[in-house]
């Protein structure tokens, strides 16, 4: 018989359930046929198997005549980064060590720049100065932030007001299905401080994770990044538009450890940005969200200024990656970039690593994947309402990284 896409994309969606069953984590999402589950389940191919299929399903593939139309090129172009992401995951399964820019490059297809400790330190000399006082950076910072940690009787309505506020900014540019929703859950001992578990029929699960204080500022970000306009939003594109709309069935499942993830993690930390305009974010915190915390509104614009500059730091996440996983910097003094460069407070830093541990390059997904997001939607126009239209594209559409670039 004759391989088609949708063959291809079947296929697909069988071999990232079959790699499930030798990574709990790797299948992120999955609301196609259940009868595919049941039987990876039972077939429990091993890695070797799974890598002589990826083989033979990337060369069907080469194989099918796409049409010239940009769509299908990209959907065809998108099934084969994803699949080639597969067989380097499989073969890390087996044991293989990859270096930390080559595992991006094959997992996520990206690279993320690198900048040296002094890059870092002349940000962190700026934030020094707008927290004049005793001592290094990185204590007077978390001494000046502790005025806006959310006491924990508050968390839930804080959260609830920052999810509401980005949901109606999603629905002025993007139109959504009536019957989509989500559930608000508070957890504890995980690597992560949000996380979105999507499970079909446009409903998600998101988990805020309360191990760490949560800073008044963490309810946008996390708002707009697990819930609208981020990951529900493009969960719920996907199914509506494409596994839906198209048939596309590739969809219906989402490999953690894959390109899909850095246009997911950027586009939902894009997403933020574009809800809020640095003055609109200032005046709902002001506004909304410090009096629902309990915290003194005044404070706001000067967090706001510190946070900017702390947002300029978010690349050395990356840059201590690299050099921890790669062994160049040991775990001591990983940390203590951590604390002194990137500003976390220690037992935040002690997390960071416990990711870099478990998620390896995926940290590049975050920033890199933002600013990439970024650079594309920004370049379709010039308007914001261009940007939502372009944005919305993006996340309901086949891109791969590299076609960000384009």
């Amino acid at each position: 018989m004759t391989s088609t896409l949708s063959h291809i994309a079947e296929r697909y969606v069988q071999l990232v359930l079959a790699i499930g069953q030798h990574d709990a984590s790797y299948v992120d999402a999955y609301y196609g046929p259940p009868q595919w589950q049941d039987d990876a389940a039972s077939a429990k191919p091993s890695l070797q198997q799974i890598g002589d299929e990826l083989a033979a399903t990337l060369a069907r593939l080469a194989s099918v005549e796409v049409s010239a139309d940009q769509e299908t090129r990209l959907r065809a172009t998108n099934l084969r980064i994803q699949l080639l992401a597969m067989q380097a995951k499989v073969a890390m399964l087996e044991g293989m060590k990859l270096p930390f820019d080559e595992e991006s490059t094959r997992l996520y297809d990206a690279v993320s720049p690198h900048h040296a400790r002094a890059w870092y330190e002349a940000i962190v000399a700026q934030v020094a100065h707008l927290l004049p006082g005793e001592g290094p950076a990185s204590t007077r910072l978390q001494q000046f932030r502790q005025q806006f940690v959310i006491p924990p009787a508050r968390l839930q309505a804080v959260m609830q007001a920052a999810i509401e506020a980005g949901r109606e900014r999603t629905l002025q540019h993007i139109d959504l299905p009536p019957e989509e929703n989500f559930v608000l859950e508070f957890v504890t001992d995980k690597p992560w401080s949000g996380y979105n578990w999507y499970k079909g029929n446009y409903q998600s699960v998101i988990q805020i994770n309360t191990d760490l204080p949560i800073y008044i500022d963490r309810a946008v970000d996390l708002g707009c990044h697990e819930a609208y306009p981020g990951h529900h939003v493009y969960n719920v594109l996907l199914e509506r538009d494409l596994v839906r709309g198209k048939g596309w069935m590739e969809y219906c499942v989402y490999p953690l450890y894959s390109p899909q993830s850095l246009i997911a993690e950027g586009t939902a930390n894009y997403g933020i940005e574009l809800s809020f305009t640095d003055e609109e974010r200032l005046a709902f915190e002001q506004q909304v969200l410090f009096p629902l915390a309990g915290l003194d509104p005044a404070l706001a614009p000067r967090y706001l200024a510190v946070n900017r500059l702390l947002a300029r730091l978010a690349y050395a996440d990356n840059d201590i990656a690299r050099q921890y996983l790669d062994g160049s910097l040991s775990r001591g003094e990983a940390l203590e970039w951590l604390v002194n460069v990137r500003l976390y407070p220690a037992e935040k830093a002690a997390q960071r690593l416990q990711f870099y541990d478990a998620m390896g390059a995926y940290v590049i997904n975050y920033n890199l994947g933002q600013d990439m997001a970024r650079a594309w939607v920004e370049r379709q126009g010039a308007t914001r309402a261009q940007h939502w239209a372009a944005f919305r594209e993006l996340m309901s559409s086949p891109r791969t990284p590299t076609a960000l670039l384009a």
